[in-house]
């Protein structure tokens, strides 16, 4: 699937010379520019029962495909699998460290927590294998979301559709400098926002889609992560001021019962945070990060600053699709060679 102005990657797909089992779909000029738009086009040109979406920059286990297809053959009430998402520039620098703590600790261990307990995912925006009948069904992608991925798992869940968590990785490049980090993560909020407003606008019929327990867990999922991004690192350090201040004894009966519950959920959060990534990076042989974990706060303080200009970029251009650039990773580029190299050795 490729846009029709973009002569360069026309350019080098034609070099490629692909075999006659490749189908290359050029969409048509329109609005909004966007990746759902694309995928929206090419949709009525599927053949197969399955379909997957990848990255271009995306370097998937070499059995990904047929264990997908297996899983689909063998439950046939399955609809959607979200396979890992695994970073391998790690090395580059401290934001693509802390990158990979957040992707170990969500696709290593959040979302197939989420799939077990047939709760609402959000999808990562690469390696989703569907089945072709669950996207028409539902109507494709949302062109104008800008986080496609998030808003298709929540209308997923709505319609009934059944996400399961595959155990295969993709590996793929994270943006290994703040200025790159930033303008991603700000179109991930951006798209977020989208989500939760499109999501919200009827209440009562979302609750009676999903359940009121489902409805919980996508609220929190989508709110949380929207609302937590936007208010949660100052309502840290306001709770942290208070607490390192000491004036408990001062206070009345509901000021200390207010306080000693404010204090609680404050570690409650943390909690929920550290555990989950202490446990996802041990399984993602990441415990040489655990340092990184210290600075954790500063990273989501950066969250709440890209939340912030995600509001106003929302109001100014909701769809503007802000793209992230790649081949820019420096451990990588020797990892996957020596990777490419021994995938042909071994074969």
């Amino acid at each position: 699937m490729i846009e029709r102005g973009d002569g360069k990657t026309l350019a080098a797909i034609a070099s490629l010379r692909l075999p006659a089992r490749y189908d290359v779909i050029v969409a048509p000029p329109g609005k909004p520019s966007t990746k759902p738009r694309a995928l929206n086009v090419a949709l009525p040109a599927l053949r197969g029962d399955f379909v997957v979406v990848y990255d271009a920059e995306d370097e998937p286990d070499r059995d990904q495909l047929r264990l997908a297809a297996a899983h689909f053959v063998g439950d046939p009430s399955l609809d959607c699998l979200q396979a890992r998402l695994a970073i391998d520039n790690v090395e580059d620098s401290w934001i693509a460290e802390m990158f990979a703590i957040e992707y170990a600790t969500l696709f290593d261990l959040i979302n197939p927590g989420l799939a077990a307990l047939g709760l609402p995912i959000a999808l990562g925006g690469t390696s989703n294998h569907f089945r072709a009948s669950t996207l028409r069904r539902i109507g494709g992608w949302d062109a104008w979301n800008v986080t496609e991925d998030a808003d298709l798992g929540i209308r997923l869940a709505r319609e009934g559709a059944r996400v399961g968590a595959l155990a295969s990785d993709t590996r793929e490049e994270a943006p290994n400098d703040l200025r790159g980090w930033f303008r991603q993560r700000v179109r991930w909020q951006k798209g977020w926002m989208q989500t939760l407003i499109v999501h919200s606008r009827q209440p009562v019929r979302f609750v009676r889609a999903l359940g009121p327990a489902r409805a919980l867990c996508a609220a929190a999922l989508i709110g949380g992560s929207v609302f937590g991004g936007l208010f949660g690192p100052a309502l840290f350090l306001e709770t942290l001021w208070r607490a390192l201040r000491g004036d408990l004894a001062a206070a009345g009966v509901w000021r200390v019962l207010g306080d000693v519950a404010i204090y609680t959920l404050m570690a409650s959060g943390l909690m929920t945070i550290l555990i989950p990534a202490l446990a996802a990076m041990r399984r993602r042989g990441l415990e040489r990060l655990n340092g990184d974990l210290a600075s954790l706060p500063v990273y989501y303080a950066l969250i709440c600053a890209a939340s912030w200009t995600a509001l106003v970029d929302l109001a100014i251009r909701p769809f503007h699709w802000a793209k992230t650039e790649h081949g820019r990773a420096g451990a990588t580029t020797g990892g996957r060679v020596a990777a490419r190299a021994e995938m042909v050795a071994g074969e």
